[in-house]
């Protein structure tokens, strides 16, 4: 079975990390891929790189724990950086060790996605309107 794990950074803000929150249970709620796609997530969870819990070694037990053994990891950062190619990848290396018989594999970051795009020439129409 596969989960999705949700990566923020982690904040002391507390609405930073409620978007990672409810980006997790949005994909939750949402459980395809594309369209006519077959079921993609057994579990969905969120989880943090840095500052609060859950952390990703606890995000990924989530996930075994609900019988997952693929996990999809999903660093919803807006570009490539040090966390996105070395911290994340490390920890989930970390959490796999720790459960043995699963694999994983991370996402692209936002980037220059043509859904970033269309949602920044939104929010730029919003304010002008």
């Amino acid at each position: 079975m596969r989960g999705l794990l949700v990566i923020g950074h982690g904040s002391r803000r507390d609405e930073a990390n409620a978007t990672v929150r409810a980006l997790a249970a949005a994909l939750a709620a949402e459980p395809t891929v594309d369209a006519g796609a077959p079921p993609a997530w057994a579990a969905v969870e969120p989880a943090f790189l840095d500052v609060l819990r859950p952390d990703i070694a606890d995000g990924y037990a989530a996930l075994v724990a609900a019988g997952c053994t693929q996990i999809v990891a999903h660093p919803f950062f807006l570009f490539e950086g040090k966390h996105t190619a070395r911290d994340i990848p490390e920890a989930l290396d970390a959490a796999r060790a720790t459960h043995p018989g699963t694999s994983w594999t991370m996402t692209e970051p936002l980037g220059l996605h043509p859904g970033v795009i269309t949602t920044v020439r939104a929010r730029i129409a919003d304010r002008l309107a």
